[in-house]
């Protein structure tokens, strides 16, 4: 999954906030987000990763187990629910953690494939996505479905030193090496990227267009859905509350929002069954769990917490191809 800088800063940062699911800490109506057109279904498939990342805003690491490995029986009821429910769904994708550390995640793809629908998935394309075993089934699910898998690649910066600085010493050059194999193998490639502090999205586009040159990437660094970078954030900042009046402020619609069009699903440790929650960003916050299926989580999610505002309105971001 992408790894975005949050820290205990924004406790304190924005004391008195985002504690009314209904309200803003002034008194004003908050807003809120309506599922209008599901398209992309996430299921995170654990929170164990091969590595470390400095800044990791859901802790992955080869420790944390906090979201349990999914397998393939407790996705497939997901799948059929979605044509029970006729929602308008052309993605499936996995995040985690890293994907490629959980021995069903071939199998996971193959149920989605088979069922017609596209397949996206988050990994860092180092020794996880290398294995031989992986590989091999890689290959089979891309001969046998080929435009229809797209593997979106965490580069955090195209620059060795800031990648690296987030990512563990050889890092970048240990991604760029898996990069090259499905290169060599015909594979769909995206890459989640961000800005840093100190550029601006031209410029980091540029950056990006340098390093996919170099190594012969087929990755169109100036498409938005392609390469997708996010903003740094600076967690410890003051962010302000979204009201219903911010849409027009703002000339936004909650349909831009990333939870007007997917859910993710997960399970947690020691839980019996998986659950669906509003977002990809807030794993670990109770309230935005909105039950065990699909239809339960057809609901409003109120914009209740700092990543809201700051990663997905005022941001601008997007999680999905």
């Amino acid at each position: 999954m992408e790894d975005f800088s949050v820290n205990a800063g924004s406790v304190t940062a924005n004391i008195g906030k985002f504690q009314d699911p209904k309200t803003t800490a002034d008194g004003q109506a908050r807003a809120s987000v309506a599922l209008t057109n599901p398209e992309t279904i996430w299921f995170n498939t654990g929170t164990l990763c091969n590595i470390t990342c400095a800044n990791c805003y859901i802790e992955s690491s080869p420790t944390n187990d906090a979201l349990v490995y999914l397998t393939r029986a407790d996705v497939e009821p997901y799948l059929d629910e979605i044509k029970t429910l006729q929602w308008p769904v052309r993605e499936i994708a996995f995040t985690g953690g890293e994907p490629f550390m959980n021995p069903e995640i071939i199998g996971m793809m193959e149920a989605a494939l088979e069922r017609g629908f596209e397949v996206l998935v988050l990994t860092n394309a180092m020794r996880p996505m290398m294995r031989k075993s992986v590989q091999t089934g890689l290959l089979d699910l891309h001969e046998r479905f080929g435009g229809k898998i797209t593997l979106r690649i965490s580069v955090d910066h195209y620059s060795e030193e800031l990648h690296n600085a987030e990512r563990g010493k050889g890092s970048l050059e240990r991604t760029l090496e898996g990069m090259g194999w499905l290169r060599d193998n015909g594979f769909n490639m995206a890459v989640a990227g961000r800005i840093a502090f100190h550029e601006d999205e031209a410029q980091a586009r540029a950056g990006y267009a340098q390093l996919y040159a170099e190594n012969n990437f087929n990755i169109d660094a100036q498409s938005p859905a392609v390469t997708v970078i996010f903003p740094e954030m600076d967690m410890k900042a003051e962010v302000p509350e979204i009201t219903k009046e911010c849409w027009r402020i703002l000339n936004k619609s909650p349909d831009d929002v990333m939870c007007s069009s997917s859910r993710m699903v997960v399970k947690r440790k020691g839980a019996d069954r998986p659950a669906v929650l509003a977002c990809t960003l807030l794993a670990y916050a109770p309230e935005f769990e909105l039950g065990e299926t699909l239809a339960e989580a057809d609901r409003p999610v109120a914009l209740n917490h700092p990543h809201c505002a700051k990663f997905c309105v005022l941001g601008g971001a997007s999680c999905s191809a």
